[in-house]
């Protein structure tokens, strides 16, 4: 592959891909030797003499077929089933041929065999490559919502998407590992979460310290401003964190089924012709049906609406002849913590296409 000018994510595999004629991710040995690096398969100092055997033959050779013997023999229950999970994970990996194959025939076949972990990963590799010629920093963290969790807070106006995992990590050790938690535990400490706020000011910031995951992306679509005489003014904001994700989720759209569309955040939808619509996760696609069906939905669950976006096709003949000129409704939403948890495959499997892709 490639090297970026703004070289990210370095923790992603990337390197270790190739990219075929259709400008699709090929997985070479690298890249199922970067996998075996995941939490989940590092050896710990209680691993058995057969596991560390197994993963040190892994890592010479990662795609050496692993007999139910060898596999067996692994002691703990967790990492031989840890094992198994990887091993079934890479043949369908190999076998689809392409990251992208792998993801649209998992996701299409309704039986999806392998942990989150894993499909992150691939959603992380596979976001890296489609942005590969993008220079913004604001669309390369708006990508992260689409593979890792978000807290969603509103502070002074400001509607802000923060790693979930970072945020909880700094609130229970203050970014001090097992220290910070026992001097929080013990008040000798104050959590004090050092993140700041994605701008085109610290965006070089950004490339070098991307794998920390602690920018937060401002979400804030829409200023009011007081005027005089009782007016107010409401501006759009051009460089806002929801415009840099409608950015991204449309070269994912196109990356991974050819067709261009065109996503833009808006407020409501006022369309007595609504025909199609799809939820970015779970939370709006229950609050869209509802909506869809005059199902009376509850003030709370309406809070809960990040946003939602219209979704237009640039060759309508591409769309199912019922709905062709339609807009589609997209729909974000936190869940009754606050935290989104996107569903990329959303976007691939319930757009209204004239056939599969």
């Amino acid at each position: 592959m490639t090297q970026h000018p703004n070289d990210f994510w370095t923790r992603s595999g990337y390197s270790g891909l190739q990219r075929n004629d259709r400008g699709w991710s090929v997985p070479t040995e690298a890249y199922v030797r970067s996998l075996l690096a995941r939490p989940e398969l590092a050896l710990v100092p209680e691993s058995c003499a057969a596991e560390v055997a197994l993963h040190e033959s892994l890592l010479s050779t990662p795609l050496k077929p692993v007999p139910t013997v060898e596999l067996a023999a692994v002691q703990d229950e967790d990492a031989r089933e840890n094992y198994a999970v990887f091993l079934r994970f890479r043949d369908g990996l190999m076998a689809a041929g392409t990251l992208e194959a792998y993801y649209l025939q998992l996701m299409r076949s309704g039986a999806v065999n392998v942990p989150a972990v894993f499909i992150d990963a691939v959603v992380q590799a596979l976001l890296r490559n489609l942005l590969d010629d993008c220079n913004d920093a604001l669309e390369a963290r708006a990508a992260e919502m689409l593979f890792r969790p978000q807290r969603i807070t509103v502070q002074e106006g400001q509607m802000l998407a923060g790693d979930r995992a970072t945020l909880d990590m700094l609130n229970e050790t203050a970014g001090l590992g097992e220290v910070g938690r026992l001097l929080l535990q013990s008040g000798a400490l104050q959590p004090a979460i050092d993140m700041q706020v994605l701008t085109a000011d610290n965006a070089a910031l950004y490339w070098a310290q991307s794998e920390r995951h602690h920018f937060l992306l401002d979400l804030t679509h829409e200023l009011t401003q007081d005027l005089s005489h009782g007016l107010t003014l409401k501006l759009t904001r051009a460089r806002s964190g929801l415009k840099a994700l409608a950015r991204v989720l449309e070269r994912w759209v196109l990356h991974m089924l050819g067709v261009q569309v065109q996503i833009e955040p808006v407020h409501q939808i006022n369309d007595s012709a609504w025909r199609w619509h799809v939820g970015l996760d779970v939370e709006s696609t229950a609050i869209l049906n509802d909506l869809y069906q005059d199902t009376p939905v509850e003030a709370e669950r309406m809070l809960r609406l990040v946003s939602l976006f219209t979704l237009t096709f640039a060759n309508p003949s591409e769309m199912r002849a019922d709905v062709a000129g339609k807009p589609v409704y997209l729909g974000l939403a936190t869940n009754a913590e606050g935290v989104v948890r996107i569903k990329p495959q959303n976007l691939l499997l319930n757009l209204p296409l004239a056939s599969a892709s």
